[in-house]
This record gives structure tokens, C-alpha cells and sequence, in this order.
């Protein structure tokens, strides 16, 4: 009796280890992982941000805040920052224009709905750089399919293309390949939201009358008001790390028309500025950080 006794402390003592009464057994590899991929990075940066990388020794010597004293001082990082905030701000509102609009027909019931619903996932799990690609190859000033559309239409001349020329509509070019793969992302959000509204405030504005505008304006827009945040800071952050499209597409011309933050990072590195690589990294993170904080606070959003 004794012997089963203490067999059953020793199953219970077992069972206690992995109990909830001590989290940190299960929180552990998350956090080691944490550390490792997310906090070490950050501080090795950070720290390599105040260092740059000597070819003659080969290694990092110590250069003291001139990296970030040059960051302060140079127009072409000044540059790639308006890029970078340009196209953010058209490619955030032409998805969401477009996302919501299709997300609204999708809700009312479209023909063949389900269909549609799992073709227009295919341009997000496309690679961006195959889409650069196909879209460059679109775009293209001689035999580019939606280039020939253009010119046929008056748009655009062949001296001043999509891609080329002066570089006039090259972040043009660049927005249609990011709106067509990421334009799905904000619809099948947006429609989640769409299909998760309570019924009761749609019955009584249908009961008083109002227009499906009205309806939507005034009911189901402030409604969606969190899932809207979701799909904005998702974006924001993502719009900020812009590289794959600019790489393939136009490597970050002509001159610097369509150089972005990430792609200047780029440049800075095959060119071995490897502590300014760092600087310009810690700066971009700087940067999405500050810019979902202000959007958090000025338009109070809650989770």
C-alpha cells in the first residue's frame, strides 16, 4: 500500500512539473526563440550602427555616432524616404478602395462566388519577385501587353513608358504589380469583417430607410472600424520593407526615382557600408515603429 502510495506522489510530482502552475516550462522555447531571432538581431545592429567595416583588417572598427550623423546629412536617404512614403500612401489607398469595393460585391452574393473567392487568393501566395518579373515583362516598352494598352488608349507614348524614358510613371509601374498581389489581402480581410457584423444595426437602418450607401457609410464602415486597422498597420509595416518589385523591376530607377528605404539599405550593403547597412536598418525599424504608434493614438484604436 505504501509502495503504491508513493508511486502515485511520484506520477503527481511528474505531473506538477508540466502543470499550469508553471508556465515557464511551455514559455521557454518561446522566448529562447525570441532571443535568438528577434532580440539578438536588433541589438547587434544596433550595436554595428556605431561601427563600420574596414576591408584592409577585415572586421568592424569602432566609428562612434558618424553613421548616424551621416544618416541626418544625406539627401539620397532623404530621397528614398519620400519614395518610400509616396508609394506607401497610393498603394494603401488604391488596395483598400479596391479591396473594400470587391469585398462589398463579394458580400452581396456574386454569381459564382466561391469561385472567385479562391482565384483572387492566387496573386498573394505568388512570389513577389515572379510578379515583378511577370510584370515587368508586362510592362515592357516594346511588346509589354498592358504598355500597348496604354499607348492605344492615349495614356502614355512610347518615349515616355511604364518603365524607361525619364523614369516619369516608373513607381506607376512598380504600384500596378504591388495592387494586384496585395489588393486580395485587404478583400478577404475586409469581407471577414463584412461577414462577422452583427445583423441588428443593418435590419434597423433597412427598416428606416436608408440607401445602401447610407447603409454603408453610416453603419457598416464605423463597425468595421478594428478590422480596418488590422489591414492598415498590416500594410503599413509591410509597405515599408518595398524591395522584391523595385529589385526586379527597376532597380531603384531611372536615377533614383524608385529607390526605397529597404532597396538603398541594399545598396549600401553590396557596396560594404556595412555599419551604415545597419544604421539604415535600425532607422527603417525606427520608422514603422513611430508610424504605427501615431496611427494607434490619433485615430484611437483598440483591440
Amino acid at each position: 500500500m505504501q509502495a503504491g502510495m508513493r508511486g502515485k506522489a511520484g506520477r503527481k510530482a511528474r505531473a506538477g512539473w508540466w502543470s499550469p502552475e508553471r508556465p515557464w516550462v511551455w514559455l521557454t522555447p518561446a522566448v529562447a526563440l525570441l532571443l535568438l531571432y528577434s532580440i539578438y538581431p536588433l541589438i547587434y545592429n544596433l550595436v554595428t550602427s556605431f561601427k563600420e567595416f574596414d576591408p584592409l583588417i577585415r572586421g568592424f572598427q569602432w566609428v562612434g555616432n558618424e553613421n548616424w550623423a551621416k544618416l541626418v546629412q544625406d539627401e539620397r536617404a532623404f530621397n528614398s524616404l519620400r519614395v518610400t512614403l509616396t508609394y506607401g500612401i497610393w498603394a494603401l489607398s488604391i488596395e483598400l478602395i479596391l479591396g473594400m469595393a470587391i469585398a462589398l460585391i463579394f458580400d452581396a452574393g456574386t454569381y459564382l462566388r466561391g469561385l472567385w473567392q479562391t482565384l483572387i487568393i492566387m496573386p498573394m501566395v505568388t512570389p513577389p519577385a515572379v510578379v515583378g518579373l511577370i510584370f515587368r515583362l508586362l510592362e515592357h516598352s516594346d511588346f509589354g501587353v498592358i504598355s500597348w494598352i496604354l499607348y492605344n488608349a492615349g495614356i502614355l507614348q512610347p518615349a515616355e513608358p511604364l518603365l524607361g524614358g525619364t523614369g516619369k510613371h516608373a513607381l506607376a509601374g512598380v504600384l500596378l504589380a504591388d495592387i494586384w498581389q496585395w489588393t486580395p489581402f485587404c478583400v478577404l480581410i475586409l469581407l471577414a469583417g463584412l461577414k462577422a457584423l452583427p445583423t441588428e444595426p443593418l435590419e434597423a437602418a433597412k427598416v428606416d430607410g436608408a440607401s445602401a450607401w447610407q447603409t454603408f457609410w453610416l453603419v457598416k464602415l464605423p463597425l468595421m472600424r478594428n478590422v480596418l486597422a488590422v489591414v492598415i498597420l498590416f500594410r503599413i509595416i509591410d509597405l515599408y520593407r518595398l524591395f522584391d518589385y523595385i529589385y526586379i523591376m527597376t532597380s531603384g530607377g531611372p536615377g533614383q526615382r524608385t529607390e526605397t528605404l529597404s532597396f538603398y539599405a541594399y545598396q549600401t550593403y553590396i557596396f560594404i557600408n556595412w555599419g551604415y547597412t545597419a544604421t539604415l536598418g535600425v532607422a527603417i525599424l525606427v520608422l514603422i515603429w513611430v508610424s504605427t504608434f501615431v496611427y494607434t493614438r490619433v485615430f484611437k484604436v483598440e483591440w
